[in-house]
């Protein structure tokens, strides 16, 4: 990321390549399935990414009030519709992004609670809160003994095997 709006939406579509990889991997019956009661369920997750995403980010960004209201299943059920809702309110939010002027990364923006920050800023929160539930995401699945992709390609034994020489 090289400060600019561009660099920063290029940054942000790898983030959320590496959070689809991982939705991807919810096995169709455990869609609406939590590690407990009154927790997200996996596609209450993956919902709510996509509409903070849309309705909060790409609104206050141009300085218009949170339309955010649900994360539920009246949204997007069952995991095709889920992954689908995901990606439209991804694109949605992408071209609302790109519609902003190249210095806007640089000029104030104001956030849900009414505090004033630099626009980059606001969106690295983006980027904060997305990396957050994507963790959920990848703890939840493997409480399901469900196989996920490694981050960054190497799992913590190949790691291990690399620095050992």
């Amino acid at each position: 990321m090289n400060g600019t709006l561009e660099g920063f939406l290029k940054h942000f579509n790898n983030i959320r390549q590496r959070t689809r990889q991982v939705a991807e991997c919810i096995p169709t019956e455990h869609i609406e399935w939590s590690p407990r009661e009154g927790m997200f369920t996996l596609g209450d997750l993956v919902r709510h990414i996509a509409v903070t995403e849309r309705y909060v980010w790409a609104e206050t960004v141009h300085h218009r009030p949170s339309l955010y209201v649900s994360h539920g299943k009246e949204l997007a059920e069952g995991k095709a519709n889920v992954l689908a809702f995901l990606d439209r309110m991804h694109a949605e939010s992408m071209t609302l992004f790109h519609s902003l002027a190249p210095n806007s990364m640089h000029a104030p923006c104001r956030t849900l609670i009414g505090a004033q920050l630099v626009t980059w800023k606001w969106l690295q929160m983006m980027t904060e809160h997305e990396t957050h539930h994507r963790g959920q995401l990848y703890t939840s699945l493997g409480c399901l003994g469900v196989t996920t992709p490694s981050l960054w390609g190497l799992s913590s034994e190949e790691v291990r095997q690399l620095a050992a020489g």
